[in-house]
């Protein structure tokens, strides 16, 4: 390194708007434009200093970090639902696309595992009542980390967040009369209190501003579908219709957008062994959505919150994903997130045991 001092002044950048004093070494550094990128750049580089710059052992640690949050997100759902460790398992930890998308020095690869540690954390604290200050502070790190890599999850989790809550309060109430009552009061609370979280948050980030994401969906996927994703997603294009940039044109695409993320690409859409990786995966979301249809225990599904957060998430998630994608190859790539609390809920919403959810 030709100035320590330097280097190390690099790594505490956010990148974006290139400063004078290091200009001469960040001119080079490509991904140095994008803040989001620059930021996974920097965390390879702390990295690298204690493996000496070796690929395979920094693309390791950065797989070690998504598998952690993987494993602490099972260990908390298999606590909150003992009994179901190995459909969890297969569920959380086995998604083939997920352990391939998840392990490299990428985005995803980050994102993923916090993204785990943050629901683990979440789980603790709200439904086993665990206040300890080392879930507020892990949770609150790994939602920043997440924000600032991929803030658009952070803007699917808040929402949903709150779904939960809502639904844990009002199952908790007995009475028929009181539950009536009191619904409309706490949900214009949880509403309320929700729209104030996901604008304060969204108002950090000029690309996901709640006035700005349906302009910033329609570019997005304009951009992958015809422009650089086209280039380097190789010739796995989908259609649904690009949004106009309104609001409603994205509601009108949205359940074109889930079935893309959840059930597609189908096996005659095929161009590459990855995508035949994703359109098995797909197949098997298929029978599992099928079976859930017919046999599922829909009472006790409505009466778990947390079952309730795990399919809207996926939903929301896949919608978001779904609309602003416009190429398979980086949808299965975009959509390792929400996989997990899909195959979470369709698992344990086949369990064919009486015994309540959640107890």
């Amino acid at each position: 390194m030709d100035n320590p001092v330097t280097g190390f002044s690099i790594l505490f950048e956010e990148g974006g708007a290139r400063q004078p004093e290091t200009f001469q070494y960040t001119q080079h550094i490509w991904y140095y434009r994008d803040p989001q990128s620059f930021t996974v750049v920097r965390i390879a580089g702390l990295i690298d200093f204690f493996t000496f710059h070796t690929y395979s052992a920094t693309a390791l640690f950065f797989a070690i970090f998504s598998f952690s949050g993987a494993w602490f997100f099972y260990k908390a759902v298999v606590q909150k639902y003992p009994g179901n460790e190995r459909k969890l398992a297969v569920a959380i930890l086995f998604i083939p696309s997920v352990v391939f998308w998840g392990s490299g020095i990428l985005k995803d690869t980050i994102t993923f595992g916090a993204l785990g540690w943050l629901t683990y954390c979440v789980i603790n604290i709200i439904d086993f009542q665990r206040l300890n200050i080392k879930y507020w502070v892990i949770g609150a790190c790994m939602a920043v980390l997440i924000f600032k890599i991929k803030s658009y999850i952070v803007i699917c989790f808040i929402p949903m967040l709150f779904v939960w809550l809502y639904w844990k309060y009002q199952v908790q109430i007995k009475s028929a009369i009181l539950r009536v009552l009191i619904a409309p009061v706490l949900l214009m609370i949880f509403v309320s209190s929700a729209y104030f979280s996901l604008d304060q948050v969204s108002s950090y980030s000029e690309k996901y501003s709640l006035d700005a994401i349906a302009e910033r969906a329609a570019i997005t996927a304009y951009d992958i579908r015809y422009g650089w994703g086209a280039r380097t997603g190789g010739d796995g294009g989908y259609d649904i219709g690009i949004p106009d940039g309104s609001w409603q044109s994205m509601i009108s695409l949205a359940p074109k957008a889930i079935v893309v993320s959840l059930f597609r690409p189908f096996l005659w859409e095929v161009k590459n062994p990855l995508m035949l990786l994703s359109a098995l995966e797909s197949i098997i979301i298929t029978i599992l959505v099928s079976l859930m249809l017919v046999k599922g225990k829909w009472k006790r599904i409505v009466e778990d919150p947390f079952l309730l957060f795990c399919l809207f998430f996926a939903l929301l998630f896949g919608f978001a994903v779904g609309i602003s994608t416009g190429n398979f190859g980086t949808l299965m790539r975009y959509k390792i997130p929400m996989m997990p609390f899909f195959f979470t809920f369709l698992m344990l919403a086949l369990d064919k045991r009486e015994k309540k959810y959640g107890e």
